[in-house]
C-alpha cells in the first residue's frame, strides 16, 4: 500500500457545482474504466433545461444513443457490457468522459470514491452540507418542473410531445432558478484542498 496526495477542486457554481479530483487521470482501479464501470447518468429536468440552453446538440446525441431508458421526465443512458464488467456511453478509454463536468448529470458531477472519502476531514464539513443540501434541492426542482410539465400533458415518452417538452421545460427551468437558495452563499465560489490517502489497487480500491 502506497499513500498518495490527492487534489479536490470544489466548485460552487450553484445548480451546476461539481468536484475535480486529480486522481480521476490515474485511478487505482486501473481498468482504464473506475467508476464509469458502474454507473449508468440519468438527466432529469434541469440537466436537459441546461444542455438545451449551453450546448443543444448534445440533448439530441442523447437520445440517438442505444440502450436508453426513458420515463416521463428523465432519460437514462444505460451503460453498456464491457468485459467482466460494464461501461458507461460518454466513456473513452482514451479521454475518459467525453462530457465537461459541467456539462454532466448531478451523479456524475458530485461522485468522489470512497477510497478518498473527503467528506469525512471536518474542515470540509462546509462542503457536505452544501452539496447534500444541493441534493435535495435538485431533486426538489427537478419534481417541481416535472410535474408542471406532465399538467401540461408533456412528456418524453412519447417521441413526438418531446419539441414541446423542451420548449416548455426552458422558461420552467428559468422561472425556478431565478431565485437561488440561501445556501448557494455558504461557500467560496472554488476551493482547493490536498489529502492524503493510502492507495489499494484493482478492485481493493473501494468506489
Amino acid at each position: 500500500m502506497t499513500h498518495e496526495l490527492i487534489t479536490l477542486i470544489f466548485h460552487n457554481e450553484g445548480l451546476r457545482s461539481y468536484i475535480e479530483v486529480d486522481l480521476c487521470a490515474r485511478c487505482p482501479r486501473q481498468d482504464e474504466k473506475g467508476c464509469c464501470a458502474l454507473y449508468s447518468p440519468v438527466f432529469y429536468p434541469t440537466d436537459l433545461a441546461f444542455l438545451l440552453l449551453q450546448k443543444p446538440e448534445m440533448v439530441d446525441y442523447i437520445f440517438q444513443l442505444n440502450h436508453l431508458t426513458i420515463l416521463d421526465t428523465s432519460v437514462t443512458a444505460n451503460h453498456s457490457i464491457d468485459g467482466n464488467s460494464f461501461l458507461c456511453a460518454f466513456h473513452t478509454r482514451e479521454t475518459g468522459c467525453v462530457l465537461p463536468q459541467e456539462l454532466r448529470e448531478s451523479i456524475c458531477r458530485h461522485f468522489v470514491c470512497s477510497g478518498i472519502s473527503w467528506w469525512e476531514e471536518e474542515s470540509l464539513k462546509p462542503w457536505k452540507d452544501f452539496f447534500d443540501q444541493l441534493a435535495d434541492y435538485e431533486i426538489e426542482l427537478n419534481d417541481r418542473i416535472g410535474e408542471k410539465l406532465l399538467e401540461k400533458g408533456l412528456n418524453l415518452r412519447q417521441k413526438e410531445l418531446r419539441p414541446a417538452f423542451f420548449e416548455a421545460l426552458v422558461p420552467l427551468y428559468q422561472e425556478e432558478i431565478a431565485t437561488p437558495p440561501s445556501f448557494f452563499n455558504s461557500v467560496p465560489p472554488i476551493e482547493r484542498i490536498q489529502l492524503v490517502r493510502p492507495l489499494k489497487y484493482g478492485l481493493e480500491w473501494e468506489l
